[in-house]
């Protein structure tokens, strides 16, 4: 049984009863002869042994013994090892199949499809209803359906966790029945020292029996918890599941409503709020009833007087009830601004390159604050009514006592109060207070459980992509090839119907004007698009490559394989035909190279490829292509089409739908769909088309030039749409190298290649290719720098008037508790006590002055707190947009988010609510040791030991429970990174078929931080019901010594004594908790402030610079001897750059991959300071200047057109600098003035989450708006126009010409038609500058500029 087998509680009780029985005739033998004394004690001793082999098993719970599960002892190996070294993730044990995810999912949805079907049911036969109601009333509908999904979630969610709930239930219903078993033996205990002529043994029995009912109570009170905390968990994992599963089915309408942030918030912030729930839901109805059971006891003991006692009950319940209505009410709009916050911290994250670019950090910083200090506000509004909830319940013992002790006195002058009464009645009022206490807390948890349940409705309510929007038929290879069959369809978003057939293997290519729905048209034959009419039939396997390529964060392989058994020769052939083979001989470690979140240490071309590979690799039958070819170079985007796309290609007998801007293409296509706003303007090949000299034909007659090459270069370099980054992706010429040392930062151009010496050459690092950096848990317990730190922002005067009010409530209480006792000794003369006025006044005087110290530290410490989590939150905020581009490279979003959503709530509501408990309970402890040692100062002698075994249990405990603290929340981010990343990515893992693969991956992630968890809440269980079992010692202690000292002691010390030991228990394993609480939750501050160290970008400003308010006025530029190097330690990226740019020269920069035409602009905006020179702009050095003067007086146009959630108006000035009539006016030359004029709010339209309510066109056009606002001397174009189509472009190019022609314009350039008419070129090479003239002088030479022209098929 040592070894872990399953004992029996039957066997198990045998033995004991075997040990107990034994020492009554132990007793007997002692007393007779010594030898048969010497033989029983032989066997006695051998029966102990059975028993404590039996039950000592460290072993985890599902083979632990009887006695070590309702002790928790099989923790005990965990925490001896926490206590010796830090825990590691390794040295947890694995989570229990009932507690997998797997296992609980599986469960649930189940329920959850039987209740959806039911709910649906039932809301469908009142939508004909409905549609005829007025807006008013079917909006009302609306709410009503989202909270009655909440129900359907509460009710899925008891049918499958409600059994074992009721498991606990009954737990705290035993233990209850204790707990007011322990009064009547008190009240025993007091009439026995009355009782002079009482035998002895009456008082040891009693004193034990009172000893015993505390250690069950302990031990049923904590299997209770333990239980709730289980459910708890399995309601987390369970809530968890169903929204990540909702995340991959929601449509793309619903989407829009739903923001990234917004989900995060529910998987982190509401499953909290359920788990809680669960814990203190029982407190809700059982609270009553025990408060019930409390007045009959005191009405036994009191009478009528016990009326007084409800009275307050009653005046107290409802004041509670209100508050919590109104804090419920509250916490709702906290939510919302915390929903609002970390929704915009997202998008922060997701669009940081583009803040610094635009300097536009401040204005974002602000917008945060402003959602944050409305939180802090309703926080503050909540915890002032928090504050009045708590005192009113602390003082409820008071209050209730002095009601009924006054009205027991003052009706009859021959009512006594002896020691019996006043402390019966007060251990009874004891017990009053924690149902008293826990129902705020309960009916405030309900309330706010509620909120998430609605919340987590309206999510789960949300409309899906149905089934039908296609008909999907299996292909086998014996049948026709794969087709798309006839669909006259209308969608909500086209204006027409639309009928086609796309015939099997054949390339149909799909172009129109930016928004005329080519990507809609795709949308719809994967079901993605709402289907008002018609039918879409697929026959065969989809592979889909969207518009803006989705690269997860993993290894260059993973995210081409995407989940299939790898296959060299196609896997090969594959990187060979997407030109991905020199691109991997520059990364580290090749495919195993990890790729950062979003692809950010690939560029625009790179990543489009590696969505194309992973597409290709599929094998699928019908292939829809969004643009594949826009990201990269003409001669790469030829080898492509050859190898993969065209006639010739691997794809060639499959069916293909190409959505391009690109012409050159287009005569090698089997059909050619026109699209006009979202309707088939002309259908046809490309001769058909040319020959009914439509449209379609005076488009390309214009367009295209007479030579065929000039048409090919035109067209297929105008094509490009860009993706993210600033590369060009000509790849040739790369000398292969054995092993090379690498440095990618972000979606930079530069890749610096450093050969290693020889001898490295066998050892290769296993870091190799590794990019972001895993968060990572701390060792050890938390450092006092960090309380410290914590206190400071507090401040000391605040800190000092907390102490002081608290020790002045806890000399209130003692004073009036020892009031109590002298009251009860008073003699009494001709059956009445003297002097009841006075000593009823004294003690409501002393009652209500702790009241009001109450809560007068319960309100300073939540103010303290908030102020606290203000400067905290504000420094992480500061601490993380001053950061440089290179840590949100290697950092996770969903680590930040994490710092965010979970750490700054704990800041926020845990922590003061840990302070609050901690400090109430220690000062309560104190007066209970002055108490029990002024009534019997032998004590001592107990409570000084058990102090110091307290505190080495403490030691034991909170260095395993800190550890595992952290190991949870770093194991929680990625679950956060992974939802992002997915909901980010659904349609392509839709298009794909790959959702369960990646509900797996959640599954497993979810099941690693709940197997932190799982032993996190059974480490407090352990502490509690061991340091109970020891409390309960001084119970004991003082009732065995109270009998022993029987002659000596008055009933009224004595009564004082053993009720005020009674809570010793309670108050000793709250204080260890609460402690525990408190450092665990410090353990947020230590994360929060994590980054504060982490380096930083130079200032944003500096104070009293002379910087001119027009500079710069010229826009003249000079590089002197200018190196710049990713990091230390590497090769310069650029090298002894000197050059000089004068005023109004347009420049553009060409080169091919890793030359550092990137790396120039980067350098110009200090993204990446200098290794070594200067850059001077208008003769001011830009080193010397702050990074927000440089970064507003200059602009770029970047690839990669990031939008924010917010009106049109502040994704064009969030300062507000400009008038409505220049916002206008920018928008007449972006050529969007027509779109947003018949837009219902103009400029302030809602742009949703990353723009996505504008296709990626407008999005550019947008960004154009945003310079021409700025206008300022010096623009940095990077393919500004690539994703419009060619009518659009050649007006902007337009544009960019007439209202730039007074600035300096560098353009780095991927289409070199666009350059042609330029001042000069810069060819760039390795980081050097290898030539730069006019491009007429430049061809001329012959060099590498002409041969690139060649290349690109303009010569």
């Amino acid at each position: 049984r040592v070894r872990g087998c399953r004992s029996s509680v039957f066997l198990f009780f045998f033995w004991l009863l075997g040990v107990v029985c034994s020492l009554i005739p132990l007793h007997a033998k002692v007393q007779h002869t010594y030898p048969t004394f010497c033989t029983f004690w032989t066997y006695s001793v051998f029966v102990a042994n059975l028993f404590l082999l039996f039950s000592q098993n460290a072993c985890p719970v599902q083979d632990a013994s009887f006695l070590s599960k309702i002790l928790f002892w099989w923790f005990s190996g965990l925490v001896f090892k926490g206590y010796r070294s830090p825990l590691q993730a390794e040295d947890l044990w694995s989570l229990r199949e009932e507690d997998t995810s797997e296992k609980i999912i599986s469960d649930l949805e189940e329920e959850w499809t039987a209740e959806r079907t039911k709910q649906e049911n039932h809301l469908s036969t009142s939508i004909a209803l409905g549609s005829r109601l007025p807006e008013q009333a079917q909006f009302l509908r609306k709410i009503q359906k989202e909270q009655s999904w909440g129900f359907c979630l509460l009710r899925t969610l008891a049918r499958s966790f409600g059994h074992y709930f009721l498991n606990g239930t009954l737990c705290l219903m035993v233990h209850d029945a204790f707990m007011f078993s322990v009064p009547q033996v008190l009240s025993l205990l007091l009439g026995f020292m009355k009782d002079e002529d009482a035998p002895l043994w009456k008082g040891y029995f009693y004193a034990s029996l009172m000893f015993l009912l505390s250690c069950l109570q302990s031990v049923f009170n904590h299997q209770y918890t333990y239980t709730c905390f289980t459910v708890g968990m399995r309601v987390k994992t369970a809530v968890m599941g169903l929204v990540y599963r909702k995340s991959l089915v929601v449509n793309s309408a619903s989407r829009r409503t739903c923001t990234v942030g917004e989900i995060v918030n529910l998987v982190s912030a509401d499953t909290q709020k359920l788990m809680d729930f669960v814990v203190y839901f029982n407190a809700v109805w059982l609270a009553p009833i025990e408060v019930t059971l409390c007045l009959f006891f005191l009405w036994q003991q009191l009478g009528p007087s016990a009326l007084a006692g409800i009275a307050t009950v009653i005046f107290i319940f409802p004041l509670n009830g209100f508050i919590a209505r109104q804090r419920s009410k509250l916490q709702e709009i906290q939510m919302k601004y915390m929903d609002g916050r970390v929704k915009l911290m997202n998008e922060i994250l997701n669009g940081i390159k583009i803040l610094k670019f635009y300097a536009w950090e401040k204005a974002f910083l602000e917008q945060v604050l402003g959602y944050r200090e409305k939180e802090l506000k309703t926080l503050k509004k909540s915890q002032i009514l928090y504050s009045v909830s708590l005192a009113s319940f602390n003082s409820s013992s008071f209050l209730i006592a002095f009601a009924m002790f006054g009205v027991y006195v003052l009706i009859d002058d021959k009512n006594v109060l002896d020691a019996q009464k006043i402390f019966v009645s007060m251990a009874l009022i004891n017990i009053l207070k924690t149902p008293l206490s826990q129902l705020p807390f309960a009916m405030s948890t309900t309330m706010q459980a509620l909120v998430s349940l609605k919340r987590l409705g309206k999510f789960l309510c949300q409309d899906e992509l149905k089934p039908d929007n296609v008909t999907k038929e299996s292909f086998k290879s014996g049948n026709k090839c794969p087709s798309l069959s006839n669909f006259p369809l209308t969608y909500s978003v086209f204006w027409s119907r639309i009928s086609v057939r796309v015939p099997c293997g054949s390339l149909v290519a799909v172009v129109g004007h930016v928004g005329s729905g080519k990507s809609s048209l795709l949308s719809a034959i994967l079901g993605e698009t709402e289907k008002r009419s018609g039918a879409v039939s697929v026959k065969g396997s989809i592979a889909y490559v969207p518009q803006q390529a989705w690269i997860q964060n993993a290894s260059l392989q993973d995210n081409i394989l995407f989940g299939r058994e790898k296959k060299e020769s196609w896997y090969q052939r594959v990187l060979e035909a997407c030109a991905l083979l020199p691109d991997l001989d520059n990364l580290p470690a090749g495919d195993a190279t990890e790729i950062g979140e979003k692809g950010l240490n690939l560029s625009g071309g790179q990543k489009q490829r590696v969505s194309l590979a992973r597409a290709v690799c599929r094998k699928a039958d019908v292939y829809l292509l969004d643009d594949p070819l826009s990201a990269v170079d003409a001669h790469v985007g030829q080898h492509i089409f050859n190898k993969v796309i065209g006639p010739k290609g691997i794809l060639r007998d499959k069916t293909r739908v190409l959505v391009t801007h690109g012409m050159s293409f287009l005569p090698q296509a089997d059909l050619i769909l026109v699209l006009v706003d979202g309707e088939i303007s002309e259908r046809g090949s490309y001769q058909e088309l040319l020959n009914r000299n439509g449209a379609f034909a005076d488009f390309i007659h214009t367009f295209a030039s007479s030579e065929r090459k000039e048409c090919f270069s035109e067209a297929s370099q105008r094509g490009n749409i860009t993706v993210v980054c600033v590369k060009s992706n000509c790849c040739l010429n790369v000398k292969k190298l054995s092993m090379t040392q690498f440095s990618f930062s972000g979606d930079t151009n530069s890749i610096t290649i450093e050969p290693l010496p020889d001898s490295d050459e066998d050892h290769i690092p296993e870091d190799l290719g590794k990019l972001t950096k895993v968060d990572k848990a701390r060792i050890g317990r938390v450092k006092l720098e960090m309380y410290i730190e914590y206190f400071r922002t507090i401040g000391l005067p605040l800190i000092v008037s907390i102490v002081f009010l608290y020790a002045f409530q806890q000399a209130a209480s003692l004073s009036y508790n020892y009031w109590l006792s002298l009251w009860a000794d008073q003699p009494v003369i001709n059956g009445t006590q003297l002097n009841t006025d006075l000593k009823l006044g004294v003690y409501g005087a002393l009652g209500f002055a702790q009241g009001i110290a109450i809560f007068g530290t319960t309100l300073a410490i939540s103010l303290g707190c908030i102020i606290a989590s203000r400067h905290l939150h504000l420094d992480l905020l500061n601490n993380v947009l001053h950061s440089p581009m290179s840590f949100f490279e290697s950092t996770p979003s969903g680590n930040l988010l994490n710092r965010f959503a979970k750490e700054i709530d704990a800041i926020d509501n845990m922590i003061p609510d840990g302070l609050k408990m901690m400090l109430g309970y220690f000062f309560k402890l104190m007066e209970v040791c002055i108490i029990v040692l002024m009534a019997t100062p032998f004590a001592a002698v107990i409570i000084l030991p058990m102090a110091f075994l307290y505190g080495f249990i403490q030691s034991f405990y909170v260095a395993t429970s800190c550890q595992l603290r952290r190991l949870e929340s770093v194991s929680r981010s990625p679950i956060y990174t992974h939802l992002n990343e997915t909901v980010q990515g659904a349609s392509v893992i839709r298009a794909f078929n790959e959702q369960s693969r990646f509900i797996m991956g959640a599954n497993h992630k979810v099941d690693h931080n709940q197997t932190a968890y799982f032993p996190r809440f059974v480490a407090t269980r352990w502490l509690g019901v061991n340091l109970e079992l020891l409390g309960n010692g001084i119970v004991l202690a003082a009732s065995i010594l109270s009998v022993m000292a029987k002659g000596t002691l008055s009933p009224g010390m004595v009564g004082l004594a053993v009720s005020h030991s009674l809570q010793v228990t309670g108050f000793l394993s709250w204080i260890v908790r609460s402690w525990t609480d408190v450092e665990n939750n410090i353990v947020s501050v230590e994360r929060v402030k994590e980054y504060a160290d982490t380096p930083k970008e130079a200032a944003w400003s500096i104070e009293g610079s002379s910087l001119p308010p027009s500079w710069p006025q010229k826009g003249t530029i000079e590089f002197q001897d200018y190196g710049l190097q990713y990091r230390k330690g590497l090769e310069l990226a650029l090298k002894g750059i000197s050059v000089h740019i004068k005023e109004r020269e347009k420049i553009g920069i060409v080169g091919r991959t890793g030359a550092g035409k990137s790396s120039l602009a980067l350098g110009i905006f200090r993204i990446l300071e200098a290794a070594k020179g200067q850059i001077y702009i208008d003769g001011i050095n830009i080193a010397e200047i702050g990074l927000h003067d440089l970064r507003s007086r200059i602009t770029i146009i970047p690839q990669d057109p990031v939008l924010f959630s917010g009106s049109l108006r502040m994704n064009l000035d969030p300062f507000d600098a400009y008038s409505d009539e220049e916002v206008w006016n920018a928008l007449e030359l972006a050529h969007l003035k027509n779109f947003v004029s018949e837009l219902p709010d103009k400029l302030n339209h809602e742009c949703s989450e990353g723009g996505e309510n504008l296709s990626l066109g407008q999005r550019q056009l947008v960004c154009l708006a945003r310079a021409l606002l700025r206008k300022t001397n010096i623009l940095v174009l990077d393919e500004a126009t690539a994703a419009l189509d060619l009518e659009t472009d050649t007006l902007i190019q337009s544009t960019i010409r007439s209202q730039f022609e007074d600035c300096a314009v560098l353009t780095i350039a991927h289409r070199l038609n666009t350059i042609m008419d330029y001042t000069k070129v810069i060819v760039m090479d390795k980081g050097h500058i290898i030539e730069m003239d006019s491009p007429s002088n430049l061809i001329a030479k012959r060099g590498q500029f002409y041969y690139m022209c060649r290349e690109a098929g303009l010569l």
